[in-house]
């Protein structure tokens, strides 16, 4: 109990400035921001299906709405938090969930590699002062700091265990900084984080088609990202503590946060890596954890600002560095010249563009980058063996798959022309997957009528009958 509540408060150091800092991207006040996450944080570790994971008001989903706010303002903004989280409930309510599996292992690579390089390379803009970089010695000052907690954090694991070493580097760090009156930037300089417990608000957009063509494709996007942030990231949980979550709980739960969150104020959001790796890494295995995180966030609002608010921003730099350091799956890189090539052109491709895009164009161009290649090797085992013992009657005996990706090699195993009188298709060993195996059988029949010539299907299967019944393609193919 003690490690989870400790991983917590540790975890909730690390959401605030990354909630504050998502919230000024997306051009809205920082409350809104940690409201968000403390909702989410906290409804998701309640009622979701993956204790130890940390949801709050996350990047990927504050760039998506930019334009949104800009444009509308900020209660279309939270119609369409609502909106999305309607849709993320429904996808979970659907068990859609299983369809993470559909993800390769190295577009997961790509994933986390992505999001290390992100989360290290977001932590720059602190070594700025408005539009210039740090010089001299605010900037001395600042890399020593970071150095100092990135020391900490390696250094205390060897010397004990007994409370998370991201907690005493930020705590350490901050008492130092505070006792010597060292000239840095702390939190409190990000915004003003005071405030009061969310009210319940009714977005206040007209009801009627018109907000629903704007806020639509918004919701829906929130949405996609949302979810495959989350159920990557709910992978990458269950590879790491070893054990088995529910991804469609955890679906239901995420939007009925995102729902609250729109109702009371708040961000969009969904599971952040970086804080899950430092909830994990610190020991945070329970709900416990993930409550502690998300109250803590409350409390900061609410009563400890003003502590909260000296915690130098270098400290918090320092860990998200070593978070990015330990998410970067770096074994990736020794076995980049091992995997096939597109494989390791997966990993590189999903890596880069999550960087230079957005999560869910890496995801899907990886995948598709990955099928393709799947339907290419498998299109080029279909294979026939040939028996020509009977006289007067040649036999096929064609293995593999039939689909769209194998009918023009497939086609290409047969030779009506020259092929004696009567053909037997023995298909014990073929599998028909789609419409184009459908075509691909009816041309191969064509084919031989027009050459004169008997072709004979035999040892059909069920199943592959009745998807050739089911197209209308003629029954004695089915014989």
């Amino acid at each position: 109990m003690q490690k989870n509540v400790l991983a917590g408060l540790t975890t909730s150091f690390a959401l605030v400035p990354e909630c504050i800092a998502f919230a000024l991207v997306a051009q809205l006040n920082p409350l809104m921001g940690l409201y968000g996450a403390f909702i989410i944080c906290a409804m998701t570790a309640i009622f979701g299906g993956r204790p130890g994971m940390i949801s709050g008001a996350a990047g990927s989903m504050a760039v998506v709405i930019v334009a949104l706010v800009a444009q509308h303002g900020v209660q279309y903004l939270l119609a369409t938090v609502v909106l999305s989280g309607l849709l993320m409930a429904l996808f979970g309510l659907l068990r859609l969930g299983k369809l993470i599996r559909m993800v390769p292992h190295p577009v997961m690579l790509g994933f986390v590699n992505g999001l290390a390089i992100i989360i290290a390379m977001a932590q720059l803009e602190h070594f700025k002062q408005g539009e210039h970089w740090l010089q001299g010695t605010p900037l001395m000052l600042m890399v020593g700091l970071v150095a100092l907690t990135m020391a900490i954090v390696y250094v205390l694991p060897r010397l004990t265990r007994a409370v998370p070493p991201a907690l005493v580097a930020i705590l350490g760090v901050g008492l130092l900084s505070y006792g010597l009156q060292l000239p840095t930037r702390t939190l409190g300089d990000l915004a003003h984080m005071a405030g009061g417990l969310p009210v319940l608000h009714i977005p206040g957009v007209p009801l009627d088609v018109e907000t629903l063509r704007i806020i639509l494709p918004y919701a829906s996007l929130m949405a996609m990202v949302g979810l495959l942030e989350t159920l990557l990231t709910f992978n990458l949980t269950d590879e790491i503590t070893e054990t088995r979550g529910q991804p469609n709980r955890e679906c239901i739960a995420l939007g009925a946060s995102n729902v609250v969150s729109g109702l009371f104020g708040g961000m969009g959001g969904c599971a952040m890596i970086g804080q899950t790796m430092i909830n994990l890494t610190s020991g945070g295995r329970s709900r416990l954890s993930g409550v502690t995180s998300g109250v803590m966030i409350l409390l900061f609002i609410l009563f400890l600002s003003p502590l909260i608010a000296q915690i130098p921003l270098a400290a918090l730099v320092g860990v998200m560095f070593v978070v990015a350091q330990q998410t970067f799956a770096w074994g990736s890189l020794r076995v980049l010249g091992k995997v096939p090539a597109n494989d390791a052109l997966v990993i590189v491709a999903v890596t880069v563009i999550t960087v230079f895009t957005d999560l869910a164009t890496a995801v899907l161009c990886g995948i598709v980058i990955a099928a393709l290649n799947f339907a290419w090797q498998h299109a080029r085992e279909i294979r026939t063996d040939t028996d020509d013992s009977a006289a007067g009657q040649r036999t096929y005996r064609p293995h593999g798959t039939l689909f769209f990706a194998s009918t023009t090699r497939f086609l290409e195993l047969f030779a009506p022309s020259t092929d004696p009188a009567r053909v037997i298709l023995d298909c014990q060993h073929l599998h028909l997957a789609d419409h184009s195996a459908i075509v691909a059988m009816e041309s191969l029949y064509e084919r031989y009528e027009k050459a004169g010539k008997h072709l004979q299907v035999v040892h059909l299967s069920k199943r592959n009958q009745a998807l050739l019944q089911r197209a209308g393609v003629d029954v004695a193919l089915a014989k």
